[in-house]
């Protein structure tokens, strides 16, 4: 951090002299100098009538780090302008509207929140908080904007000063008043400045009474594309999260109106642990309130890291992977827009990948917020959490499951695939094929739908529903950031109808990637349905103490006897050696559970899913991948194999180890 501007000269030589008598005075008056000039600090910092102030000094907010310790958010050096109380003078406005030409010169921000139009005709900016600006100017609801600039005028004496130049000094005292400017809160007056701005001001620091520059710390992301829906970002505290007790109450928190916090992901979850623990500036005052001296009373403590459950390499190969396949198919004529990919440790809940297409670049996205927000793409949003999807033929697998553990279906029964179901007059919905006589193995491997109206038809809704549940699906999942808990029909009984029908085969109902990977997580593992979460652990700064360690949490557990898994299990190794996943997945080195999918989208072409388990026999991961529109579940495979490249064969060319969650030395 920069010094401080106030700083005691030392007298460093004296004129040696001829004359013993002047000799013997300028001695003595050294003596009188130290005594009461050079040790004031020591003589008279604590004397009656003297004065004690401090003020916070910002310490660096915590990284995030993925499961490897691989750096994600971390910290800067930057440069801010900051007005201390401490040093202010009576030229205030003089030095506030030589910060800002400066700052207009060299097209750098400075912080204005005046709710009125910089220039002339000066008006009132739409949707700004009027109320606060009448209600500091002790102002009627009905005031104009020339009636604030006249109070503003007589309230910080602007009056030698030209219009323009009174708003803008006006803008930075406005927001000097509402940050609650004293010696224990100084303003910020221009965040981030570029190094050359900073060199001018310290030049000039003697000119600049009460302005310092200081060295504080930035957020900064690594990859400024990756993952950053889930990792969120920080910013400003605004008014309604200030002193509201309806908001975040940031004041009572003991923050600062100048602080960053998180504002959305991993950073808005744990903001109690990223936040670090401000240290103290103490100042010296006599009794007439001049300043004797300063002393960093508290050295300020860095926030805790936390490092996540994310595989920042897998996360990066899956982003990857969705543009390209979207890329490809656009350019084919395919209408897909967008897709997201989840990929779950199946023994502790962890989300090690959460991608989404399109994203955004958090580096630049307060400046293209409105192009973004108005994309009909909508790649602000975090499609893998929330966003919900008839999940078509990957819901199979668990009304298997359902109709087993009911007693209403056992291993090596067949059922006739007559291609229409007719047991309803009104309804009569039909297979994508006529299959014949057919067992689950082989119904699972080509997805014949008719198999499964009559597994639903001899379950029924409601004990379809409540396995749903206990799978995760349609309820929330419990991870760190929002999520969206899917849509899931509650019938009313056990009755059957056309909707139990096509509950059975992932229709109506409509699920988030992440809960679809939960699901599959949950299955392959013998049916302990764990909480999601991203957060691994809690450490210090500099990775040497493990603070918190977040132990996998059981939700509940799925009742399936070990004989009806292996024979579900048995159907999705089939969907990816002979059946419907074997197009992308038939010639894979490693065994692989999986079950395509292609939801009915009305007017509008198919949605494209698969999910996949994986190794078969041991598994540790479980993945989910959705294209919006992508028609058929090939386009959805070679995501799904590209990222279990990633994961199985790092090096390219074999298997890799079970992956340990360790701090990167």
């Amino acid at each position: 951090m920069k010094k401080l501007p106030f700083k005691r000269k030392k007298q460093t030589h004296i004129t040696v002299i001829s004359i013993i008598l002047i000799a013997v005075l300028l001695i003595y008056s050294f003596r009188i100098y130290s005594l009461q000039v050079a040790n004031s600090q020591k003589y008279s910092s604590h004397p009656k009538g003297s004065a004690v102030l401090t003020a916070t000094l910002k310490a660096p907010r915590g990284e995030i780090l993925d499961c490897y310790g691989r750096q994600i958010a971390i910290n800067r050096d930057g440069y801010n302008i900051v007005f201390n109380k401490a040093y202010v003078k009576e030229n205030l406005n003089d030095i506030i509207l030589t910060l800002i030409n400066l700052l207009k010169k060299n097209k750098v921000e400075w912080k204005d929140e005046l709710p009125l139009k910089s220039s002339a005709p000066y008006s009132f900016v739409k949707d700004a908080d009027t109320d606060r600006l009448f209600s500091k100017l002790e102002l009627a609801h009905y005031a104009t904007p020339e009636n604030c600039l006249e109070r503003m005028t007589e309230k910080y004496g602007l009056e030698k000063y030209n219009a323009d130049e009174r708003r803008l000094i006006a803008g930075v005292r406005y927001s000097m008043d509402i940050a609650d400017f004293s010696i224990s809160y100084p303003y910020t007056f221009a965040e981030d400045i570029p190094t050359e701005i900073m060199r001018k001001i310290s030049e000039s620091n003697f000119l600049l009474s009460g302005v310092t520059v200081d060295v504080v710390p930035f957020r900064e992301y690594v990859d400024t594309t990756l993952a950053v829906n889930l990792i969120g970002s920080v910013g400003p505290i605004y008014k309604e999260d200030w002193d509201d007790e309806n908001g975040e109450n940031y004041k009572e928190r003991g923050y600062s109106y100048n602080d960053k916090v998180g504002k959305s992901g991993i950073e808005y979850y744990a903001e109690e642990h990223l936040r670090g623990i401000d240290g103290e500036i103490t100042y010296y005052l006599d009794a007439a309130g001049n300043i004797l001296d300063t002393e960093i009373t508290k050295k300020p403590v860095a926030g805790k890291s936390v490092m996540l459950t994310l595989d920042s390499a897998i996360q990066r190969t899956a982003q990857d992977s969705l543009k390209k396949i979207v890329k490809k198919l656009q350019s084919e004529g395919g209408t897909v827009k967008a897709g997201a990919a989840v990929v779950i440790d199946i023994d502790t809940g962890g989300v090690i990948c959460g991608a989404n297409y399109p994203t955004y670049d958090v580096a630049t996205m307060n400046k293209e917020y409105d192009r973004l927000k108005n994309d009909p793409a909508a790649p602000l949003t975090n499609r893998a959490f929330q966003g919900v999807y008839p999940i078509g033929s990957t819901i199979k697998p668990s009304v298997a499951i359902a109709a087993m553990e009911n007693q209403k279906y056992s291993k090596g029964e067949t059922i006739r695939c007559v291609h229409t179901y007719n047991h309803f007059s009104d309804f009569k919905p039909s297979c994508m094929g006529t299959h014949g006589y057919i067992n689950l193995k082989k119904a699972l491997a080509v997805s014949c739908n008719y198999f499964f109206f009559e597994l639903g038809y001899r379950v029924g809704a409601l004990s379809l529903t409540d396995y749903f549940k206990q799978f995760g699906l349609g309820v929330k999942t419990g991870v760190e950031v929002d999520d969206s808990s899917g849509i899931l029909v509650e019938p009313e009984g056990n009755g059957v109808g056309g909707d139990t029908l096509q509950f059975a085969i992932g229709q109506l109902n409509a699920f988030t990637p992440l809960q679809v990977a939960n699901y599959a997580a949950t299955l392959s593992n013998g049916g302990t349905h764990y909480k999601a979460t991203l957060i691994d652990k809690v450490v210090s700064y500099d990775l040497t103490e493990i603070y918190e360690k977040n132990e996998a949490k059981v939700l509940n557990t799925v009742s399936m006897s070990a004989k009806n898994l292996a024979s579900v299990k048995e159907g999705m190794l089939s969907v990816t050696e002979d059946g419907t996943g074997r197009a992308t997945l038939g010639d894979y080195p490693i065994k692989i559970g999986g079950k395509t999918g292609t939801s009915q989208v009305t007017n509008a072409a198919d949605h494209s899913i698969f999910m996949v388990f994986a190794p078969y026999e041991n598994p540790e991961i479980a993945i989910s991948v959705v294209l919006e529109h992508g028609s058929s579940s090939f386009s959805a495979g070679t995501v799904v194999r590209e990222i279990l490249d990633a994961y199985f064969f790092a090096d390219g060319n074999k298997t890799s180890v079970k992956r340990p969650y360790t701090v990167l030395k």
